[in-house]
């Protein structure tokens, strides 16, 4: 998941513009807990199997037309579409998918000459990446596009998190992890997305990077395009950060998250304030909560993300998430946290539950 930028269009900028002006970051120095469980404003229609991970589009016509695609990860599984209450979209929603475990979602991919909103889920079973144009969800992978081509052993190809990221100039990139893979510093490939000519996407492996534990496995991946990071969870061991952009290298830049963490290392999702400042949210799935931490570090020290604040919510042992910052409607007018429960539903909250009495409402 990411943080929600659109610089080629003028609502969506002047709109998190806007923002910036009146909205204030949590500002306790130490890390404090929300005990009370955090209600969701909708719970969404069920799946036909088992939720994994959302994506939000923003509209940028309405935004009170957006949307939210899920994944229901099972050999018979999909991806199911939502409007901001919950209710499936049949028309929209997209099935006989194998296994696709997460999705995300970028804006503007030239194809055939024109900007195309794609949303791209990982299918773990046939080790394709599965594309599809936004919001009508057709296809536009010609037939899917195979990663991790060459790899051998147990996991080694079966798909898991993927994060999209455009740069400055405009290039796209997928970010994709596995159920398994080596601990020599290349977990992660990463592809660049482009027209293949015929109005199709292809992709070109450009980087494999990506330290790993090998205590548990690597699923949850997010990008944060703006500021050009990636992070991912590195289950049972923490968050790690690298440059999402190819040409900066592959160092590490953070480990974080490393303790307080009762079970897996699960979804990452950001939410942004201004260009620069937000929160990085990480659940923790045996505790049905979340851990903030704060998206430009602490002062001087963009690299250190120290713990802000756990918050418990009503979904359960939540694996994937999402947020964006931008006004949608009545309900979310400060923004939209969604999350993940394993009773086949995604909770959709409103983020100044999420932040507390210490971040004030963004008008």
């Amino acid at each position: 998941m990411k943080t929600f930028f659109l610089p080629a269009i003028g609502l969506a900028v002047s709109l998190v513009a806007c923002q910036s002006n009146n909205s204030t970051p949590i500002q306790s120095a130490k890390a404090d807990t929300i005990s009370s469980i955090i209600q969701p404003v909708f719970i969404t229609d069920t799946v036909a199997h088992d939720t994994d991970d959302p994506a939000i589009w923003i509209n940028p016509a309405d935004a009170a037309q957006s949307l939210i695609i899920g994944t229901d990860k099972d050999q018979d599984g999909g991806l199911y579409v939502f409007d901001l209450q919950g209710k499936i979209q049949r028309d929209k929603s997209v099935t006989g998918l194998k296994r696709p475990d997460n999705v995300d979602i970028e804006y503007g991919l030239s194809l055939s000459g024109k900007p195309t909103d794609i949303a791209v889920t990982t299918e773990r079973f046939t080790h394709k990446l599965r594309i599809y144009s936004v919001p009508d969800m057709k296809p536009i992978d010609d037939g899917g596009i195979e990663v991790f081509v060459g790899e051998t052993g147990e996991n080694v190809r079966d798909l898991m998190g993927i994060a999209l990221y455009k740069n400055k100039s405009g290039k796209i990139y997928a970010i994709v992890g596995r159920k398994s893979g080596p601990t020599d510093g290349t977990y992660l490939w990463q592809y660049r997305l482009e027209d293949d000519g015929k109005g199709q996407v292809k992709a070109s492996l450009v980087r494999k990077f990506g330290k790993y534990s090998g205590l548990k496995e690597i699923e949850a991946i997010a990008v944060d395009d703006q500021l050009g990071y990636v992070y991912y969870s590195d289950e049972g061991s923490g968050v790690r950060k690298y440059y999402a952009d190819p040409e900066k290298g592959n160092e590490e830049l953070a480990l974080f998250a490393t303790t307080g963490f009762t079970e897996d290392h699960e979804g990452i999702s950001i939410y942004q304030l201004t260009d620069s400042t937000g929160y990085i949210l990480v659940s923790d799935q045996g505790a049905n909560s979340f851990q903030i931490f704060p998206r430009e570090g602490t002062s001087g020290k963009p690299n250190e993300h120290p713990l802000l604040r756990k918050v418990t919510v009503k979904a359960s042992h939540s694996d994937g998430s999402d947020v964006v910052s931008l006004p949608l409607n009545a309900q979310f007018r400060n923004g939209l946290f969604v999350a993940m429960s394993d009773d086949k539903t995604f909770h959709l909250y409103r983020w100044e539950d999420i932040a507390g009495k210490d971040l004030k409402s963004i008008k």
